[in-house]
């Protein structure tokens, strides 16, 4: 089943419970554990990019927001 707002194949929210598609592409990493050169991405809607930075800028993870298609491109 397809969740509103998303399209068949297209890439979705990393928020749990979110279908929605991917407009934000949140960079990020663990400097505990990775090297400034690993950077994990999360996806988020236009709904989810706040709550998602936010909950990693609280754990003094560095953070990096930028529009998907910048991501992918």
């Amino acid at each position: 089943m397809i969740g509103l707002g998303a399209e068949a194949g297209s890439p979705r929210c990393s928020r749990a419970g979110c279908s929605n598609a991917a407009a934000w592409a949140v960079l990020w990493r663990n400097p505990r554990i990775h090297g400034v050169d690993r950077r994990k991405t999360w996806l988020a809607c236009a709904g989810h990019v706040d709550f998602l930075r936010d909950y990693l800028a609280a754990r003094d993870f560095p953070v990096e927001v930028t529009p998907f298609h910048e991501a992918v491109s």
